[in-house]
């Protein structure tokens, strides 16, 4: 879209706007289509671009004749889940400070199964990264951080046993403050973990400033300038020495601890720092329906994401049964006007 969006046009600036824009599934699926063609179609098989609307809401090319459904082949594709409840999800996702946990979603929006609000927080995530993202400049905080409980006999440092090493990265603003972050799950602190890491998240040239772990001169090699910083010799705390990273990995475990409780599973920890980098990284967005705007545009633009994809373990503990009251599909929210039913109580 060449022109740069703008609120109360392109996206809704409140939550008042955002009810008024989306009350039925219809303006959902419209918005949709917009986001997917701005200029009009373009059939995704022979890229022509006319076509017309046929029953059910789905485009037909008017050159080679296909189908195509407004939401297929996008994170949307095959939903069971009504637009209008998806949509509401996706405002929570991206407007609240904190986020919202998958229980929390399943209360508000009515959800019948958990198991379907969890699945529909994950492929939200799953879109969060996108495919040639500028990578971090300037001066960079380099860093490796734990993940989860301590274990017995195992004390600070890199040592093996522990839950999840996580990567830190993080720019530094002149004279002080801190820009965009990134951050990954590391297999081991080896000379070539590191390098994927920095090398996938941070321009060549850039400054980095670590701490003097043995295996960070032979990751950055000739690519980067090093600063390495000695925190025993230093005689001050890594925190001081480094407060960027620290700062950063701290705010990700708050906010683990707080909004998901810390239950959260190590296969899906990179889906949740996924979503902690891209709130983080748009904390003075001035408007929060721009990153709702933001989140429905990746989405339009990534390929569906099915359950089986999201399951870390194929044998997964069973479900307890859903009571038959809450059976069903999440209910839709489109809903007729109701006529003041307070009025009729006595």
């Amino acid at each position: 879209m060449d022109e740069h969006p703008r609120g109360g046009r392109h996206y809704p600036r409140s939550t008042g706007e955002f009810q008024s824009w989306f009350p039925t599934d219809a303006d959902c699926l419209d918005y949709l289509a917009w986001l997917r063609w701005p200029q009009g179609f373009v059939c995704p098989r022979c890229q022509n671009p006319s076509g017309w609307v046929v029953a059910g809401g789905a485009y037909k090319c008017a050159s080679c004749l296909k189908h195509t459904a407004i939401t297929a082949d996008t994170l949307f594709d095959r939903r069971r889940t009504p637009l209008t409840v998806w949509f509401a999800a996706c405002w929570q996702f991206a407007t609240a400070k904190d986020g919202i946990s998958a229980l929390g979603l399943q209360r508000t929006l009515e959800i019948g199964s958990y198991q379907t609000a969890w699945a529909m927080l994950h492929r939200l995530r799953s879109v969060l990264v996108r495919p040639g993202r500028d990578r971090l400049v300037g001066t960079v905080e380099v860093d490796e951080s734990y993940f989860g409980g301590e274990e017995p006999g195992l004390r600070g440092g890199r040592q093996k046993g522990k839950k999840v090493l996580v990567g830190v990265a993080v720019e530094l603003q002149a004279p002080r403050g801190l820009g965009r972050c990134r951050m990954g799950v590391l297999s081991d602190a080896s000379a070539t973990s590191l390098e994927r890491f920095v090398t996938e998240n941070v321009e060549e040239g850039s400054t980095l400033v670590t701490d003097g772990w043995s295996s960070y001169p032979s990751a950055v090699r000739n690519h980067y300038v090093h600063q390495p910083i000695n925190v025993k010799r230093s005689g001050q705390p890594a925190h001081v020495v480094l407060p960027g990273v620290h700062r950063v990995a701290s705010l990700a475990k708050r906010w683990i601890l707080s909004t998901h409780q810390g239950s959260v599973a190590d296969p899906h920890l990179q889906s949740y720092l996924n979503e902690f980098v891209f709130r983080f990284n748009r904390r003075n967005s001035r408007s929060r329906g721009l990153l709702f705007y933001r989140l429905l545009e990746l989405a339009v633009d990534h390929d569906p994401v099915r359950y089986r994809q999201l399951v870390a373990d194929s044998k997964s503990k069973k479900v307890p049964p859903v009571p038959p009251w809450r059976r069903g599909q999440p209910p839709s929210l489109d809903r007729p006007r109701v006529q003041r039913l307070w009025r009729a109580a006595r």
